[in-house]
């Protein structure tokens, strides 16, 4: 990779981010409005005396799985409208490179990571009391990196498709199973064999886990820093796959 053609392109992306009004608002905008939604769903729920309440343990994954669903659909689709549109053809005729590209969306799409993990963590702890033994900062860092790996899985599910439906057809197959079996809903400990085997080789299980640890340590664990290890491992390995799968042109 070249550093200079690598800034260019995430500078590139990044204004184009800025000039859609509409995304920007789908990445800033929606994830405070869905962590009110859930705070008033859970904001009455009886909590057992020394256990976090239910809007803790709840609003903490929210705050990383929100970045995982929103850029991996944004992504996919941005860069199947750069391949349908002749973009990315006329752009792979010039000296830059698919890692260049692939690793300048990863890059960009990482910073708006961070950028809406820090809104909607401000709203989640400052307005709705959300309440972690660790920092909010270890929080966004792990945001950021999930949002990366969803650049990099949208990247990689938008080389198999060829029309912007298709495309979001990949959520129920990519997000849905992660989403299921990460432990928000049951404890991956006491799920049945077959299904922690499946969760255990998903990348959103670890980042799950890497928040709880967050919410139940003051300081970083190794646990947590395993799994952020794994995470973004798991995102490198992605866009390195979606270099290998990228195609000029659908059809």
């Amino acid at each position: 990779m070249n550093p200079h053609i690598l800034a260019a392109t995430t500078g590139r992306i990044l204004r184009q981010l800025r000039h859609d009004r509409r995304t920007v608002a789908l990445l800033v905008v929606v994830p405070a409005l869905l962590l009110t939604l859930v705070y008033f769903m859970y904001v009455d729920q009886p909590t057992p005396p020394g256990q976090p309440t239910v809007f803790d343990r709840v609003a903490l994954i929210m705050l990383g799985f929100f970045p995982f669903i929103i850029m991996f659909l944004v992504t996919s689709i941005a860069m199947l409208r750069e391949r349908t549109t002749g973009t990315l053809e006329r752009l792979l005729t010039t000296p830059l490179a698919k890692l260049d590209l692939l690793f300048g969306y990863g890059i960009a799409f990482g910073l708006a990571g961070v950028v809406q993990a820090t809104v909607a963590s401000a709203v989640a702890y400052w307005v709705f009391d959300l309440t972690t033994a660790g920092s909010i900062g270890f929080v966004i860092m792990i945001a950021a990196i999930n949002a990366v790996l969803a650049v990099a899985l949208g990247l990689f599910c938008s080389a198999f498709a060829r029309t912007e439906f298709q495309a979001v057809q990949f959520m129920p197959v990519v997000v849905a199973p992660q989403l299921l079996l990460c432990g928000l809903f049951v404890p991956r400990g006491e799920m049945a064999g077959w299904l922690q085997a499946i969760s255990d080789v998903l990348p959103l299980s670890y980042a799950v886990e890497a928040l709880q640890e967050v919410g139940a340590h003051a300081d970083p664990t190794g646990t947590m820093w395993r799994d952020v290890a794994i995470v973004a491992g798991a995102a490198v390995g992605a866009l390195v796959l979606a270099a290998a799968t990228l195609r000029r042109r659908s059809g």
